[in-house]
């Protein structure tokens, strides 16, 4: 049958028969290009030795009692799930030269002094420069295989003789098979590679990790479908210029999603922060308006972030907004709450928002005190630094609840807080952990505790 040409969408994977000068998906210019898929495809790797698939009773399949691989990264191990899920396919992404390599290989040295087999394919650096990285992190005395090769036809052989314990693909968009003609990193060559990598890791049991390019919008390089055929998919977040990274799940098939694993890039490699609150808090000013801490939920564990404001009046016709670590369109809508409820006014005020430490909170946990710090700074009013204020707001004005409080308010008290102001519990009560707790039913409440003797209509 004769070959089919298209042309396809490098950002978004859309088709179309002819070429266009804008996706009319994703709006992206001169993003298509021209492909060339064999009707049929050859040689692909069959599940289950090329048995046919045939229905069985779900009381008759035996569960899966293989225990997960442990990394020796303990944060890296959280993010997972517990560790390693033998026979799983993960993703991970982020911006050029955030540590995506160096975690992996620090990954694969640990394993193989632990005594397991791993095959290392790097398809964009020599087998010199993987060696040079692994000097700085610490030589393995394991077996550690490195195999500089994109070719896929030529991979399969090599695993099939080593038969490698967990297998490294650095990066997936390096590769390429004979089954789609199109050049390397094209979105059918990187959906074709994963597609058989898929077959084999879950035909043979091994997990293997595909590290993956980003676009320029922070999305993973290639189809959406990629993201949908592996396991896990695991994000590195942070700033270039901040020596502290973060290990986001985004998707995880073997255990929580958006559970994080934070660490610190040093000379030698990717040391892992056991105690993120502490970090996060450790620079945190005193005696100060504008400056709160909160407690957001990240996955199964309450991490302590420090949210600071700043209001100041504008010189501009139009006020500014900025806000870094958390939902702008969320910001916009706490003001206005602010304004209709509590009578404060900041509509000719610019207006900054930053989370400390590179962190994003998306949960609307922290609603309550991103309004607190508002106010602080408005009125330049300082807030007890041993205070911690957390809740849901809505367009009312009212407290709303929120999940997991009594870890937050344990983590809180672990790291000294005296006071917590959360909203106001229908049933039972809270697990009081040595804390004063203050409950709350409206923003006005809060204020009038946080802000001694200002009341409504008195801003």
């Amino acid at each position: 049958m004769k070959p089919k040409k298209n042309y396809t969408c490098q950002s978004c994977g859309a088709k179309s028969p002819s070429w266009l000068g804008r996706c009319p998906e994703c709006r992206e210019w001169n993003s298509f290009v021209e492909e060339i898929e064999n009707a049929a495809p050859k040689g692909r790797v069959i599940i289950d030795g090329g048995e046919k698939a045939r229905p069985t009773k779900l009381k008759d399949i035996k569960g899966d009692t293989q225990d997960r691989v442990y990394t020796g990264i303990n944060e890296f191990d959280r993010v997972l799930g517990g560790g390693v899920v033998p026979g799983s396919l993960v993703l991970i992404g982020g911006d050029p030269g955030i540590g995506k390599s160096t975690i992996m290989l620090q990954v694969s040295l640990n394993l193989s002094d632990a005594g397991e087999k791993i095959l290392y394919i790097s398809g964009e650096e020599s087998k010199e420069q993987v060696r040079g990285r692994a000097e700085r992190i610490g030589e393995g005395k394991g077996e550690l295989y490195i195999l500089c090769e994109t070719y896929m036809e030529e991979i399969i052989p090599h695993i099939d003789q080593i038969k490698p314990s967990l297998i490294v693909i650095d990066s997936i968009q390096t590769l390429y098979t004979s089954q789609i003609e199109s050049s390397p990193g094209s979105v059918s060559q990187v959906r074709e590679v994963t597609a058989q990598l898929l077959q084999i890791s879950k035909k043979r049991g091994i997990p293997i990790f595909l590290i993956g390019h980003v676009t320029k919008d922070g999305a993973i390089a290639g189809p959406k479908i990629l993201e949908h055929m592996v396991d896990t998919v695991l994000y590195f977040e942070g700033e270039r210029g901040n020596s502290y990274r973060i290990l986001r799940a985004v998707k995880n098939r073997f255990g929580p999603v958006n559970e994080i694993g934070v660490f610190e890039m040093d000379s030698i490699g990717l040391k892992e922060v056991t105690n993120p609150s502490a970090l996060f808090l450790s620079d945190r000013p005193t005696a100060v308006s504008g400056s709160l801490v909160t407690a957001a939920m990240e996955g199964t564990r309450p991490i302590l972030v420090e949210i600071q404001g700043l209001a100041t009046p504008s010189n501009l016709g139009m006020a500014r907004r900025n806000v870094i670590g958390t939902d702008s369109n969320r910001v916009s809508l706490l003001i206005a709450i602010l304004e209709k409820r509590i009578g404060i006014h900041l509509t000719a005020m610019d207006i900054f928002i930053n989370i400390v430490g590179g962190m994003n909170v998306s949960e609307p946990s922290a609603d309550l005190a991103i309004i607190a710090v508002l106010v602080s700074s408005a009125k330049d009013i300082p807030v007890d630094p041993e205070t911690i204020v957390m809740g849901e707001v809505g367009l009312s004005g009212e407290v709303r609840s929120i999940p997991q409080a009594d870890l937050r308010i344990s983590e809180a008290s672990k790291l000294g807080f005296k006071r917590c102001i959360l909203p106001k519990k229908g049933k039972g009560n809270y697990k009081n952990k040595g804390m004063e707790l203050t409950e709350v039913s409206t923003v006005s409440e809060c204020m009038e505790y946080l802000f001694k003797g200002i009341k409504k209509g008195n801003w």
